[in-house]
């Protein structure tokens, strides 16, 4: 009987969908949230070990969502509100400039099927499909991806807790290689009714380049009326210094070391 649900034929499925609505109730009833983080980056390659960040991350569900940085060297500030976003790097706007590892909070922020599914259809997950599978001895759904076919965008959500646990974005690179960014939701933790993951690791082409470590959540922040205001922002940071990183990656670079590259700039 096992072995007849992993054969999408013999055993009924939950459509994707379904699954992603189920995902979303299991959140719980938030309407806001302030957590605050390590954001740790490694660098294999030029032996600098782990370098660690502060963090906070707003949220306004189900689609405003703010993160700040602010060390000895640099402040960021990356919003996202009704579709649109926004980046500012030490005063200077980054015009639509969003990070390929600054998505792994979209599974997380947008608490509404519809809004989470049409996303999700950007990033390559085709919500039609869905299979089953396992992931370290748990058995999970997959939306986007027969299992175990891995070459696809697509999303695993515990078979049991309807929490997702991993988030592989799939796309074609240069020379007919395949780039992949793979989130993996760990630990999660439940505060009054909700829940949130402790930990998220973040890979590319199986290489650990970033992990996320929580500290504190608040689920009753008070925000002020223009936080999340992308048009507010605008006119409050000067566009004169605008940064242009993403028209100066030197051709042929791999997206591991295009994101060390983009970590040296702001974060040096």
């Amino acid at each position: 009987m096992v072995l007849c649900c992993y054969t999408p034929a013999n055993c009924y499925v939950l459509q994707g969908p379904h699954l992603l609505d189920l995902m979303i109730k299991k959140y719980g009833g938030a309407k806001t949230l302030l957590v605050s983080q390590k954001l740790i980056f490694y660098d294999n390659s030029q032996q600098m070990g782990a370098v660690k960040i502060n963090e906070t991350l707003s949220y306004i569900f189900p689609e405003e969502f703010r993160s700040d940085i602010l060390s000895e060297n640099t402040q960021k500030i990356h919003v996202v509100s009704k579709g649109r976003a926004l980046t500012i790097i030490d005063g200077k706007i980054a015009d639509d400039f969003q990070s390929v590892f600054d998505i792994y909070k979209d599974l997380i922020l947008y608490r509404s099927r519809i809004l989470l599914q049409k996303r999700l259809d950007m990033l390559g997950v085709d919500g039609s499909i869905s299979s089953l599978g396992r992931f370290r001895g748990k058995i999970v759904y997959i939306v986007g991806a027969q299992y175990p076919d891995e070459s696809a965008s697509q999303v695993w959500i515990d078979k049991d807790t309807f929490r997702p646990i991993r988030w592989i974005i799939s796309k074609k690179a240069r020379h007919g290689r395949q780039d992949t960014t793979e989130f993996r939701y760990v630990e999660w933790k439940r505060f009054d009714n909700n829940w949130y993951p402790m930990r998220i690791e973040i890979y590319q082409n199986n290489t650990l380049l970033r992990e996320i470590v929580v500290d504190n959540i608040d689920i009753t922040p008070l925000f002020s009326e223009d936080f999340f205001n992308i048009k507010k922002l605008r006119s409050t940071y000067t566009e004169a210094g605008q940064i242009e990183q993403k028209q100066h990656d030197p051709e042929g670079l791999s997206e591991v070391q295009k994101t060390i590259e983009e970590f040296k700039k702001i974060y040096k």
